[in-house]
């Protein structure tokens, strides 16, 4: 299936703002607002290329034509003063993100090393924090605060000739299904993409945009920060974090400034809902003025669409301002888009033919429902292609998305071959051009692009293809303690130690971030498993319910899958557990607390009946542990160092621990067992935090959930050597309590 739409007319980005900043210069270009929506600066035209030049003739006396500059700032007019100055010097920006609570993150600094940075820009007051993490990093870096960069340029000052085929920038992707690499984005490729965008988006000088991505993320960049010089209209930044805390504020940003474009990943579009179920939305909120809502960046759900239509039309949202859109950091950023003013466009399809990658109506089977990311826009070729054979897909046959194009980037930075195959691809019948392999598979449906998965993440359990994201979207429904949008699902061979076994389906869903949250594990696991059985016909292999925050993001939103798989076999996840119900202490009757039992005790003998019937246990006596601590609802069980536990290293074995969890943990609830019961663990997670090498491991299991028929127990595992104690694993157990057979 192929499509093809002519270019517009190419105009190199430094060129508009120095005419702008000569034609209009005190014409407002950002106004900035800070975490409570109050504005905290703006800059015109003349200021912000006065600046930028002034930062360009600082970097030309210290680097080089090509040389690499960090670009690492807050959301702010510096971080925009700093990129155009790198343009004008012929310097490649790499914006990268700022550092959280002060902490620089690991990618920050592996895109460091990667790109050999000449320079690094910032401002003041995040210097000294940078050079300790990052000058060892690069050690002969120039440093340059721009905040302390006067303008001493005149505003008619011109630079150097631009070649529009020369690097403007290093784009970093997002790394949902990889490490991120430098893509090499061109001054051409950053003109053609915003020329589409203003095409497809309908923009003009009064199309005000509000935008709150970060600045280090294309969308945010592209999007936000650059079509509005493109087109010379105003812009409104907010930070991501104020939108992550407040993401009302957003809707009121737009409502105040009348706002003609903005918008976000699926997740901003449900946040805004949640928080407007609750009652928060601001009586004077008016979106009558909003004709571009776009919505991209990770999987739309038409669910995310019609909620948000239907919450916010009373306050004058209009449904047909909705605007799916598709892109990559690769193509610069955008792809796709709908039509202004026509509304997303749906279709429901048949499943099962999906997973063969055949386009066909909803029957009388599974259906998915699929949302459109829009059309094939001005200036570039699309093809779906058969990502096995490389020949072009017939109309009812999913297949990757190919692009060509002017927006299209050079490839990534000093990589040649993941460049050769990533953007070096060929169709028989036009060997002539070459495309970008987006790695995305998808449909051509009556010219509309349907988006219906990531190749890389596809899922294959006996040789059935699942797509991760429908296996997401029934997890999440599945529970009203299940957090929305934080769920990964991948693939892993069932058995460990043999990567060619067959595959297991692995679900990992974190647990909605509340205090007061009161849900019983089994019970939430079970409408799990239920209703991906229901709706998939698939089992999972194993499920685990984490913490909130344990999923890690992309910078736009997406979940990332690969890293999910790697931290769940590290066992990296921290799992969700209840809080038990605080009851008052009792009190004597001079006022003084005395000692209580957590749970109530069915059987008078447990305390000689449980560390009994465990220790005679044969998996028990290989281990060799004895009881240190029985209590109602708890027990402390202690192992030894002995070699024949202990890998190569010394360490206990990852396996040992577990084991040890495992029976500390049903030790506890056989404490509260009645006469004639036993329990048997029929679901269970371990995570290892730690490596253990003391002379002797302590487990500490205890009661959460007591019931007639489960149990919840959870476990810490300690290493301890002399007084020492270093937490190495904890678990989550849940048991089945078993009416023993009268003899």
């Amino acid at each position: 299936m192929t499509t093809t739409a002519e270019p517009g007319q190419l105009t190199l980005l430094t060129d508009v703002l120095r005419r702008r900043a000569v034609e209009q210069p005190d014409r407002t270009a950002y106004t900035f607002l800070d975490d409570e929506g109050a504005e905290t600066g703006s800059v015109c035209y003349r200021e912000l290329y006065a600046r930028s030049m002034a930062v360009a003739e600082r970097l030309r006396s210290c680097c080089a034509p090509g040389d690499r500059a960090l670009l690492v700032f807050p959301q702010s007019v510096d971080f925009i003063v700093a990129y155009f100055g790198c343009l004008y010097a012929h310097v490649l920006a790499v914006p990268v993100n700022p550092p959280r609570r002060n902490q620089v993150q690991d990618a920050t600094r592996s895109i460091v090393t990667d790109c050999r940075a000449a320079a690094v820009l910032t401002v003041r007051s995040m210097s000294g924090v940078l050079r300790q993490a990052l000058e060892p990093l690069c050690p002969t870096a120039q440093w340059l605060d721009v905040d302390e960069i006067g303008a001493e340029v005149r505003p008619d000052a011109v630079s150097a000739p631009i070649d529009p085929d020369a690097v403007a920038f290093l784009q970093y992707t997002s790394g949902s299904t990889a490490a991120p690499k430098g893509v090499r984005v061109t001054h051409r490729n950053v003109a053609a993409n915003q020329e589409m965008i203003r095409l497809a988006f309908g923009h003009d000088h009064n199309s005000t945009v509000v935008g709150w991505a970060p600045f280090f993320h294309d969308q945010g960049l592209i999007g936000n920060v650059l079509q509005p010089i493109h087109v010379g209209a105003r812009a409104i930044l907010m930070s991501p974090a104020a939108f992550i805390r407040r993401p009302l504020l957003w809707l009121s940003t737009i409502s105040r400034y009348r706002a003609h474009t903005s918008g976000g990943p699926n997740f901003a579009f449900d946040a805004c809902v949640a928080r407007a179920v609750g009652g928060k939305v601001p009586t004077d909120l008016d979106l009558s003025s909003w004709r571009v809502a776009f919505d991209g960046a990770e999987p739309i759900r038409a669910e995310t669409l019609y909620r948000f239509a239907a919450v916010f039309a009373p306050h004058g949202f209009d449904a047909r301002a909705l605007y799916p859109c598709y892109g990559q950091a690769e193509a610069t950023l955008l792809v796709t888009g709908s039509a202004k003013g026509r509304g997303p466009r749906t279709a429901d399809v048949d499943a099962e033919a999906l997973a063969q990658r055949r386009w066909a109506p909803a029957g009388g089977g599974r259906t998915r429902t699929l949302v459109g990311s829009g059309r094939v826009l001005p200036g570039q070729h699309l093809r779906i292609v058969d990502p096995d054979t490389g020949a072009p897909c017939p109309p009812d046959r999913a297949g990757e998305i190919w692009v060509s194009g002017d927006h299209v980037a050079q490839g990534y930075w000093e990589r040649p071959t993941q460049t050769e195959q990533t953007f070096g691809a060929r169709c028989a019948d036009r060997p002539e051009r070459t495309y970008l392999r987006t790695g995305d598979l998808g449909v051509l449906a009556d010219g509309e692009l349907y988006v219906v998965g990531r190749l890389k993440d596809l899922i294959i359990i006996r040789g059935r293809n699942i797509y991760p994201q429908d296996i997401e979207n029934t997890v999440q429904g599945a529970h009203p303690a299940l957090r929305a949008g934080r769920c990964a699902a991948f693939a892993v061979p069932a058995d460990a130690a043999d990567p060619d076994a067959v595959a297991k389906l692995v679900v990992v869903q974190e647990m909605r971030r509340d205090p007061h949250l009161d849900a019983d594990p089994a019970e939430v696991a079970g409408c799990v498993r239920a209703a991906v059985l229901a709706e998939h016909e698939l089992a999972i292999g194993d499920l685990v319910l984490a913490r909130a925050e344990q999923l890690r993001k992309t910078s736009s939103g997406k979940i990332m899958r690969t890293a999910a798989r790697q931290q769940y076999l590290d066992g990296g996840f921290a799992l969700w557990s209840p809080r038990p119900a605080a009851a008052p202490e009792p009190t004597d009757d001079n006022g003084g607390t005395v000692a209580t039992q957590t749970w109530p005790v069915q059987n008078p003998d447990y305390a000689e009946l449980v560390p009994a019937v465990v220790l005679s246990m044969p998996a028990a006596k290989h281990l060799g542990f004895d009881f240190a601590r029985i209590a109602p609802g708890e027990a402390d069980i202690v192992q030894p160092h002995r070699a024949e536990l202990t890998q190569h290293d010394g360490f206990f074995q990852g396996g040992v621990l577990g084991s040890l969890a495992d029976f500390a943990a049903g030790s506890a609830a056989g404490t509260l067992l009645p006469p004639g019961w036993a329990n048997m663990t029929i679901d269970y997670t371990v995570k290892i935090v730690a490596p253990a090498k003391g002379s002797r491991v302590v487990a500490r299991g205890r009661v959460i959930k007591p019931g007639a028929l489960l149990t919840i127990a959870a476990a810490e595992v300690y290493s301890v050597d002399d007084d020492n104690e270093t937490l190495c694993a904890t678990a989550l157990v849940t048991l089945r309590n078993i009416k023993l057979a009268q003899s």
